[in-house]
Parts: C-alpha cells; structure tokens; sequence
C-alpha cells in the first residue's frame, strides 16, 4: 500500500471518529422543533419592585396602643391632619420633657419650662415652689433614669384639631429636701427614689409651633 493511500485512510477514520463525537455531544433534531431563539444582549438589571398595600395596619400607632381602640382612633385622626406626625418620636420627645420639667419642678427653678407648661399647670408648681420657699427648704434633685414609658390615652377633636395624649411615666431620682440649717426633713440622699407620674400633653395638630405643653398631672 503506498503512502498516499495510507494517508487517506486514516483521515477518513479521523473525521468518521469526530462525526460521531460531535453527534454523542450536542444530539439529535427529531421531528418538528422551535427554531432557536436569538440570545437578546444583555441590558440593564431592573430593580425588583413590591406590591404596596394600602390601608395597613400603621405599626408606628398600634406598636403602642391596640388597633381599633379610640386611642388608636384618635392617633390617625391625627395623622391625617398633620402627616409628619410621629407617635414614637412623640414618646421620646415626652421623656425627654418629662425630665426636664421634673427636675425644673424639683430645683424650684421653673423659668427654662414655662414654655412648655398650660397656664393652670404653671399655676399649681409656682404654688407648691413658693410654699417650699416660704418653709425655707432647699431640694437637690438627680434624675437617674426611667424604668417605664406608656401611652394610655389619646384624644383628638376634629373641629379645633387639637390633639391631647396621655403618657404614664415611671422614674427613679434622688431627691432630697433640706432645712434652712441644711439638716434633711425629706428624702435620702443615698436612697433613689421612685416617681409614677401621669401626664396629659396637649397640641394643635397642623400649626406652626412644634411644641406640646403640658396640660394635666397625675400619679
């Protein structure tokens, strides 16, 4: 057999060999199928959107007072009228005024508050500063923290829009009240002690001035 027939052969056996190959790899077409579709080029990933569900519970509401009740009620009445209107920031703005209003009382020094208190509020602590001052009694007053935080109540009136919520407080001070000759008659000056106190804030819902004042106390 010569060289170039040789040659022949086993190129013929080479590309029967790859036919094969190539048939086991990618299969077969039988019968009738889709043409391929064409690979589009890729573009830009779209962001996944969500379904918004409307008329939901309001979490910042009933995270504080049951949904349904007429406190729950008279929060998103509210909320209607003045949307930026948030009952936890409400919270924690009353904790910081319940301090600071507190320790205002305590010192007998009410003028940085007098703002943020109704007349007939500013009228029953300047009465009990002064008769402490007509004893001749000095208080020292550390406000050490709070151990409870409650709304309890809230109102709402739709014809003067005014909004009044009520929050329960639970503290704990040292406060101690002294003689004019310095000797304690009220108090332990190493002993906290524990304050519960319920207070009334009241507010124009949707008018310029952000503040709520205080309009009723209670223990």
């Amino acid at each position: 057999m010569s060289p170039a027939i040789f040659q022949l052969i086993v190129l013929a056996a080479i590309a029967i060999f790859l036919i094969l190959r190539l048939k086991s790899v990618l299969g077969t077409r039988d019968g009738y199928e889709d043409d391929p579709v064409p690979l589009e080029r890729p573009g830009p990933r779209k962001l996944d959107t969500f379904e918004v569900i409307e008329g939901g519970p309001d979490h910042d509401i009933i995270d504080h007072v049951p949904e349904g009740s007429d406190a729950a009620v008279a929060l998103a009445q509210m909320k209607r009228v003045e949307p930026a209107f948030n009952v936890g920031s409400f919270l924690q703005g009353s904790k910081a005024a319940y301090e600071m209003i507190l320790m205002a009382f305590e010192r007998g020094d009410l003028a940085p508050v007098r703002r943020f208190l109704a007349p007939e509020v500013l009228d029953a602590f300047e009465t009990a500063v002064e008769e402490r001052n007509r004893q001749g009694l000095t208080v020292e007053a550390n406000f050490l923290g709070l151990r409870e935080l409650v709304l309890t109540d809230a109102s709402f009136d739709e014809r003067s829009r005014e909004a009044e919520v009520t929050v329960r407080f639970g503290g704990e001070l040292i406060s101690v009240a002294r003689d004019a000759n310095g000797q304690v008659v009220e108090g332990d000056p190493k002993a906290p002690r524990k304050q519960r106190d319920s207070w009334t804030f009241a507010r124009v819902m949707g008018s310029s001035d952000p503040n709520w004042q205080l309009v009723a106390t209670g223990g």
